[in-house]
């Protein structure tokens, strides 16, 4: 298997496969090449194993006075403080919850409560709609004013002028994506954030694909919420909730009246997650275990440089060679633009459910469809088919990028 030299200290592509089980897979007479990591990324080895371990020897539920439960917190704080190294938060910042949308309608509920007919909210068409469809039912609830930037097709990317027409001084929010799971597009979070601020208004982004490709830094973003969903980067299905402390304790959060009032438990509702909470911290850990340095921020970030490297080299192979093909066409911005290895396109005359279907056969695993982002595939002009998605993870190689470009020259 060829890759490019790894640099020093950095886990090289052969050393992080042989830590996915999943990769064995065969289908067909075919390895199995995973292309769906935009949709859930596969879970290395000590990440189930860290989750067995906490439900064979640790499982118990919380703040009770026997040893099971006082390892499950110290579990539970281990994770918050993992995700918080992994976005440069504090510990005290970060909830979990079910997924990524579940959370953003708790959130959006409880802000809501602050809110008053005419208030505004921005939301965008690039976005998924868990980002888009909790501050529409709450606007619908509340009487309020949703704002929508578009998307202009041809690039992928959002429209900055309307953008900054539809902040006002009665905006109360903003709702952007880090970067688009159906384009990879990747959004100007400083700009936004921007705006916001000259008016006042809190800052949500959407990071869930942003995560497992570049290293986030909430400090330097000044934004208010951000949201993951640890089983983009290579862990279990839970969602993960960043909030600025001082918000997240002025914020009221329906909750049991015993349930604690300080964050973040008070944004947390029952009885948690908690062998997910355990994977999550582990996916982190993962990842942080494929570098070197002082600190697990430190690791964290030298992998994810390396990691940003090899991926752009990925997509910008894929990109090229499915360009050359006669009848393919690509979505997205192009590769000068800032985007993350991910590469959706249609086949002229094959449906792409078929598309995926037919690369499958082949061993080749991809989605298709809109992927929640439905409103990018209305504005791209197609229809219920929606596109082909191809994604570039951590274990995916030039080998696999050059089957997949084969496998559709063929159709």
């Amino acid at each position: 298997m060829s890759q490019a030299p790894a640099r020093a200290n950095i886990a090289s592509t052969v050393q992080i496969r042989s830590q996915f089980p999943a990769l064995e897979r065969v289908h067909n007479g075919y390895p199995v090449a995973y292309f769906d990591g935009p949709g859930g990324t596969q879970v290395p080895r000590p990440v189930v194993d860290a989750m067995a371990e906490y439900l064979y020897h640790h499982n118990a539920n919380t703040h009770w006075a026997y040893p099971t439960s006082a390892e499950t917190d110290a579990a539970i704080e281990a994770a918050r403080e993992a995700c918080s190294d992994l976005i440069n938060a504090s510990a005290a910042e970060i909830a979990f919850g079910a997924n990524m949308t579940t959370l953003t309608f708790h959130l959006a509920r409880a802000l809501a409560n602050d809110y008053v007919a005419g208030d505004e909210l921005v939301v965008t068409e690039l976005d998924h709609h868990a980002n888009v469809a909790p501050w529409q039912r709450i606007a619908t609830e509340r009487g309020l004013v949703v704002r929508t930037v578009r998307l202009i097709p041809e690039t992928g990317q959002l429209d900055w002028e309307v953008f900054e027409q539809a902040v006002t001084k009665r905006t109360r929010l903003i709702a952007i994506g880090a970067a688009s799971n159906a384009l990879g597009t990747i959004n100007d979070l400083a700009r936004a954030t921007k705006l916001g601020r000259a008016v006042g208004a809190h800052v949500f982004v959407d990071a869930v694909h942003y995560t497992p490709h570049a290293i986030v830094d909430v400090k330097a973003l000044d934004c208010d919420f951000l949201s993951m969903s640890a089983y983009k980067f290579y862990g279990p299905h839970i969602g993960i909730l960043y909030g600025k402390k001082q918000l997240l304790e002025t914020i009221d959060f329906p909750k049991l009246i015993p349930a604690p009032d300080s964050a973040p438990e008070n944004v947390e509702t029952g009885t948690q997650n908690q062998e997910g909470m355990v994977g999550a911290a582990a996916a982190v850990e993962f990842l942080a275990s494929l570098a070197q340095g002082d600190s697990r921020r430190e690791r964290l970030a030298m992998a994810y440089e390396e990691l940003h490297t090899r991926g752009a080299r990925l997509g910008k192979m894929l990109w090229e060679g499915l360009s050359d093909i006669q009848g393919v066409r690509l979505f997205g911005p192009a590769l000068s633009e800032p985007r993350t290895p991910t590469v959706s396109f249609t086949v002229a005359g094959v449906a792409s459910s078929d598309v995926a279907r037919r690369l499958a056969e082949k061993g080749l695993f991809l989605s298709h469809g809109d992927f929640y982002a439905a409103t990018v595939v209305e504005r791209l002009g197609l229809g219920e088919e929606g596109l082909v998605r191809a994604g570039c993870a951590c274990y995916t190689t030039p080998e696999e990028v050059e089957r997949l470009i084969k496998a559709v020259s063929a159709l």
